[in-house]
């Protein structure tokens, strides 16, 4: 599966590059590994404008501009939170594009913070202030297995975001 990744993110890649548009991340559970597929490809730093690994609350409140009280209302695990990190890279990064990942991938966590939201239960969103698709993945299949998952359907969504929103020209 990582070479598949690789191919995406080769895809990733040519369309920002030609699109002349920016990207960037907001990674908890996955700790910068959407990041580090992005750059493994040469010529990522036209366009990738940088990352966040953003474990902490606080972290997502101070340096993403996360709303205390949606963590508070929704959970640090929630669609409400991981649109606000989309939005809060783009600001923070100055970028077009964001993706953004809250979860628990296990073996604890959720149930050490007294949080409904299981392990297994992450949360990805791609886009911008225009437009922010999301996903929930539900499955624990251990931690390397749920940070591999998590890792995948972003980039995956990325790729299919940039696609629509990146459309390449024919060529006559």
């Amino acid at each position: 599966m990582e070479f598949d990744l690789k191919l995406i993110s080769k895809e990733i890649n040519e369309r920002m590059w030609t699109a002349h548009k920016t990207l960037s991340t907001a990674e908890s559970c996955t700790a910068g590994r959407v990041s580090s597929l992005i750059t493994a490809i040469p010529g990522s730093s036209n366009y990738f404008r940088g990352g966040l690994v953003c474990y902490q609350n606080d972290i997502k409140e101070d340096m993403l501009g996360v709303n205390a009280e949606t963590i508070a209302e929704h959970g640090v695990v929630s669609e409400e939170t991981a649109r606000e990190m989309v939005l809060g890279a783009n600001k923070l990064f100055k970028s077009d594009f964001a993706v953004a990942i809250t979860g628990y991938a296990g073996p604890g966590g959720a149930d050490a913070v007294g949080s409904s939201v299981i392990v297994g239960n992450i949360w990805v969103a791609v886009g911008n202030a225009d437009k922010i698709v999301t996903r929930l993945i539900t499955e624990d299949n251990g931690r390397e297995k749920n940070l591999a998952q998590a890792t995948a359907v972003a980039i995956h969504m990325l790729r299919d975001y940039i696609v629509e929103a990146c459309p390449q020209k024919e060529e006559e």
